[in-house]
């Protein structure tokens, strides 16, 4: 297999669980169960079908000859009606039956649906147990006071588990469009060539109840509460783009969570994991570069630029069906999932060795911290007596000069010593030092941690505990 292309999606990143889902044993075996729904549904409203066709059709179902239907389709040229020919071959009583009155798009669409739906499921499933680990870090770190950025510049204090708070508000949105696409997706059901189920018609001789009915049945033996009402020969193709846009949703989470990684990773104040024989650069030994968190950047744009493939297909289709969309779904789709599911694997992975240096954190907060103190110390400095518009200008020349000395001669910021030093301030270093605790600085972060967790995310991690306790396989 050395001598062609392999996909690293299915090589490096995708776990086995969802290349199952997108796997032709998945694909046909599905197919193979709507063609027994089909024939059930048949048979219960009237139509010559017997029962011993239908136990043939459920004994073979699993068992699928694909060499017959990979020669029948060399000849043919068309998928549907080779496994149509295949499946006959090991049920001769019921090959007569087969797919009978539906289109190539009863299994092809009817399937699709059901293989994203189970995609989402585990995607789902990733999603909450990402959330569990965001919000053991969020809690653990819920005190510990951070520098907080704006533009990326330093701003007033926040708490490293504030911070993963907004990790997590994201992925909780996500969840949420997850649960509302999942609660909304319908089957094609049987609805002929340009969805006006003419063919069933004739079979139910003209019973327009027997049609609907049909859709309804189908779908409650597919595990479905309904089928579209109304169609072209596929579902709307605006259905996957509906799809993948909540994929990209969460691309964009994760691609914002490992940014803000790579960058805590470069002020060397939090760190993915690092494993012990791991190489960081071939060039540079001591290098501990962030290769998890830029791999999941990197594969979260491809998907956020995959979405726009249902899109434009959504848009350009034509009337009743056109074929232009096989070929991009078959790639676009998959694809989405199986990258999505490496980037959420990753997401655990990196969370749940992240390391933390408090040390670190502490010695960058205190830096800048006499320049957010300032007007704590100014009003002080009032209640001794000091006038506040002088001691305003005062402070502002005191930090620029501060400023000065840390960029331009490299030193320590002196703003302290430059405002015990002014007499207008009446306020000794020891004094000012009692106003530079970090934790009078952080506002109601730690209180906004706690109420977020207990509020927002408890009840979803209660709601789902059958499903938690997932851990990443991370191959590469």
């Amino acid at each position: 297999m050395n001598d062609r292309y392999q996909s690293p999606l299915s090589e490096r990143y995708a776990s086995k669980e969802m290349q199952f889902i997108f796997s032709p044993d998945m694909k046909f075996r599905t197919w193979r169960k709507l063609w027994i729904a089909l024939a059930e549904t048949e048979k219960e409203l009237g139509l010559p079908i017997t029962d011993e066709q239908i136990d043939e059709l459920k004994a073979a179902a699993d068992d699928i000859n694909y060499d017959v239907a990979k020669e029948r389709e060399k000849q043919v040229r068309h998928d549907v009606m080779s496994h149509v020919y295949a499946y006959g071959q090991q049920c001769p009583k019921a090959k007569g039956i087969i797919h009978l009155g539906a289109t190539s798009c009863y299994v092809g669409d009817n399937t699709d649906v059901i293989i994203m739906r189970e995609a989402l499921r585990l995607v789902r499933k990733k999603l909450v147990n990402v959330i569990a680990e965001l919000a053991s870090f969020a809690m653990k770190y819920k005190d510990l006071p951070t520098l907080g950025f704006t533009h990326f510049q330093p701003a007033q204090p926040t708490t490293v588990g504030k911070r993963a708070t907004l990790w997590l508000q994201d992925l909780v949105m996500d969840l949420n469009d997850v649960d509302y696409i999942l609660s909304q997706l319908k089957l094609l059901g049987s609805k002929g060539t340009t969805g006006t189920q003419a063919s069933f018609l004739e079979l139910f001789d003209g019973d327009d109840e027997k049609c609907e009915e049909a859709d309804r049945r189908i779908a409650r033996k597919m595990g479905f509460d309904a089928c579209y009402p109304v169609s072209g020969q596929t579902y709307s193709r605006k259905l996957d783009s509906r799809v993948l846009n909540v994929i990209g949703g969460i691309a964009q989470s994760a691609h914002k969570f490992s940014n803000d990684i790579r960058l805590l990773q470069h002020l060397k104040e939090i760190e993915e994991p690092f494993e012990k024989n791991q190489i960081g650069s071939s060039a540079m030994a001591y290098k501990r570069n962030p290769m998890r968190s830029e791999r999941i950047a990197s594969l979260s744009r491809y998907v956020m630029v995959d979405v726009l493939n249902p899109a434009i297909t959504a848009a350009t289709q034509w009337f009743e069906r056109t074929l232009d969309d096989s070929a991009n779904k078959r790639l676009s789709v998959p694809e989405a999932f199986l990258t999505i599911d490496g980037i959420l694997d990753l997401y655990m992975n990196v969370v749940d060795g992240l390391v933390v240096y408090p040390k670190v954190i502490e010695q960058h907060l205190m830096n800048e911290l006499p320049f957010m103190a300032t007007e704590n110390i100014m009003m002080d400095a009032v209640k001794l007596g000091g006038d506040r518009q002088e001691l305003h200008e005062r402070i502002r020349v005191h930090s620029m000069a501060a400023g000065r000395v840390v960029k331009e001669e490299g030193r320590p910021n002196d703003l302290l010593e430059r405002i015990a030093a002014d007499p207008a301030f009446g306020m000794t270093m020891e004094q000012l030092q009692a106003v530079m605790k970090p934790e009078n600085f952080v506002g109601r972060a730690p209180k906004q941690v706690e109420n977020f967790i207990h509020n927002v995310v408890s009840p979803i991690l209660e709601a789902n505990k059958d499903c938690l306790g997932m851990k990443a396989d991370i191959t590469v």
